[in-house]
């Protein structure tokens, strides 16, 4: 078998491949494309063993055992679990290949959620984490970190799954991406208050195909009833690209957008309407990336970018303004210039390169900016 090297650390591997495009039962194999996510995630346990006093971690969906492998290496008491026979053994052998110590459990990562009790639970299936989430945050005593795939019916695209899966309307606008995360993270935290428990997030990044959150939680009605209070529902013109949100699990009707008349408007939610992120643990991780990660630039620049994202939901897309303004896109950094000389605040949005945050509306937008068509 191929052995690969991850974090300065030897792994073997039964087979490389991109699973962007996999599906659950394709067997075990190492994604190379996961090792972005896998940094971020060691930066993140690092920050976490110190500000959360976590200790133990639990590899809900082992494969190959890498995110276990990383963790033991932290100094985590670590638990992998699998269904499948040949990962346990995988798991295994990487262990003890980087002389590290750790439990490898041949079970369903549910039913061993619901007996046991971990500081950090590490869910990273194909598709929707929602059939673990209930295991997962009824039962993880510190941090829950949360991958999903499905980002089609998480930003609208498939909007009948979307609602199937997640408990709320999503809809797919030019600020996809985000409206997925914002779904995902509003299921999360109704799931978890379920069991009086507070999920509040405080490290996400959407990159490639998935999304990607690092929830604290906390125990206690009252905190679990402040976490859903940051729920809410996005407003917003198809037409004249206005947008607004509103806290509150009840939605107001929108028959007209109240800037243009158009009656191409939409509601979308309950979506998570409060910051994805803590600004201080970001930082954190930011500043514990060290020089081993494969993908250390990277993420150094993800996090440093989520980290000083404005507090506003949602994000715009630069060129989709401009093409509805009929102008040529401007460099990003003279756009943003430009907002902040007519008195807005504009900071990028790390989602993609042309995204970005800013407190102006679109009308002050194309006013501050005209100078540079």
């Amino acid at each position: 078998m191929p052995v690969v090297t991850e974090g300065g650390l030897a792994v073997e591997v039964e087979e490389v491949r991109d699973g962007a495009s996999q599906g659950a039962g394709d067997g075990v194999f190492y994604n190379p494309t996961q090792e972005f996510n896998r940094d971020v995630t060691v930066a993140v346990l690092r920050v976490a063993r110190d500000r959360l006093d976590a200790r133990t971690y639990c590899d809900a969906m082992t494969a190959s055992g890498v995110r276990g492998v990383r963790a033991a290496a932290e100094g985590y008491d670590v638990t992998c679990v699998d269904r499948d026979s040949d990962a346990v053994a995988l798991a295994r052998r990487n262990l003890a290949r980087n002389d590290l110590a750790g439990e490898v459990r041949e079970r369903d990562a549910n039913a061993l959620l619901h007996e046991s009790r971990f500081d950090v639970v590490d869910v990273d299936p194909f598709g929707s984490p929602v059939p673990f989430a209930d295991a997962t945050l009824a039962n993880t005593a510190r941090l829950a970190c949360v991958t999903a795939t499905d980002t089609a019916p998480l930003c609208g695209a498939h909007f009948e799954s979307g609602v199937r899966r997640y408990a709320a309307v999503p809809h797919n606008t030019d600020y996809h991406p985000e409206m997925g995360l914002r779904v995902l993270l509003s299921a999360l935290v109704r799931t978890a208050a379920r069991y009086d428990v507070a999920a509040t997030p405080v490290c996400s990044h959407v990159t490639r195909h998935y999304a990607r959150t690092y929830l604290a939680l906390a125990e206690g009605a009252r905190r679990a009833d402040e976490a859903v209070a940051s729920l809410g529902h996005l407003y917003g013109c198809e037409d004249c690209l206005h947008r607004d949100h509103e806290h509150g699990l009840l939605a107001r009707s929108h028959e007209a957008c109240p800037v243009c008349g158009s009656e191409r408007v939409y509601v979308a939610g309950p979506v998570y309407l409060d910051r994805p992120h803590d600004p201080g643990f970001v930082a954190a991780a930011r500043e514990a990336v060290t020089d081993e990660f494969g993908t250390a630039d990277a993420v150094r620049d993800t996090l440093a970018t989520v980290e000083a994202e404005l507090d506003v939901p949602t994000h715009y897309d630069q060129h989709r303004l401009t093409k509805q303004w009929s102008r040529s896109a401007p460099a990003m950094a003279d756009f943003l210039d430009a907002l902040r000389a007519a008195g807005f605040e504009a900071t990028r949005a790390h989602y993609h390169g042309t995204a970005f945050r800013t407190t102006a509306t679109v009308e002050q937008m194309r006013e501050a900016t005209a100078h540079l068509a």
